[in-house]
């Protein structure tokens, strides 16, 4: 069942949004060679902790880490440990923010340095994707709108779409119904309606669909080697438009 969100939950909702966008502002503030994942994820904790939020992905589902850090060929749920971030690398950084009981979700790939320029492009339009998939986030729309167009604007730009994973609901939870595609038909699935939040969060291969977990059980990474780009925001259907609500 999709919960509608009152006005009351819409405030903590946008306060938590505001905390996850603060941290992923500081990572990007921070983010240097030489760094490892470990790093960004004690950026990421400090960052939440100080500003009165609790970090959601702690200890979700197990999760050992504040955020998914996700470098180069790593899709999603990256384990922030000891791997080395290197000057022309990628890193993704998911990373969510509980406040007063209601959660937030959000993430941005960051270039590390000059990156290549097929590389550069492969950030700019998925992140280009996200915001594409979010105009047609509209009162009345369905979702089946939102994923079309993800995944038309990505197909015909030749990159690969993860199929395994998708965005999702959120509020009291931080993963509720529905779920958000990245690949579907037009003018199919749920209705949109004033007060529903959810994440949409294109996962987009540089080539190829299929992607695999790794032995820790967690890590996702693409099967044939290829990077990978993730962008996400938690949004709120209105009667005026979609607000985004982890806006940095």
């Amino acid at each position: 069942m999709i919960s509608i969100k009152s006005k009351s939950d819409i405030e903590k909702m946008l306060e938590a949004g505001k905390i996850a966008g603060h941290a992923l502002n500081v990572v990007e503030q921070k983010l240097r060679p030489g760094m490892t994942t470990k790093d960004i994820d004690k950026i990421v904790f400090h960052e939440i902790t100080s500003h009165g939020g609790i970090p959601n992905f702690l200890g979700l589902y197990g999760f050992p880490g504040s955020a998914c850090v996700s470098v180069n060929e790593e899709v999603i749920h990256g384990i922030p440990g000891n791997r080395v971030i290197n000057e022309g690398d990628i890193v993704s950084v998911d990373l969510g923010a509980r406040y007063k009981g209601w959660n937030s979700d959000t993430c941005y790939t960051f270039p590390v340095g000059q990156v290549a320029p097929d590389v550069k492009k492969l950030l700019e339009d998925t992140n280009a994707s996200l915001y594409a998939g979010i105009e047609k986030a509209q009162v009345g729309a369905r979702l089946g709108d939102i994923s079309h167009t993800i995944e038309e604007y990505c197909r015909e730009r030749g990159y690969g779409i993860v199929q395994d994973y998708c965005g999702h609901g959120i509020g009291k939870e931080v993963h509720e119904e529905p779920e958000v595609p990245n690949h579907g038909r037009a003018g199919h699935g749920t209705r949109l309606i004033e007060g529903m939040t959810f994440c949409i969060e294109p996962m987009i291969n540089m080539r190829g669909d299929e992607v695999h977990v790794l032995p820790n059980k967690w890590t996702v990474v693409t099967n044939n080697g290829t990077w990978s780009a993730h962008f996400e925001h938690m949004i709120l259907i209105t009667a005026n438009g979609p607000v985004i609500m982890t806006k940095r």
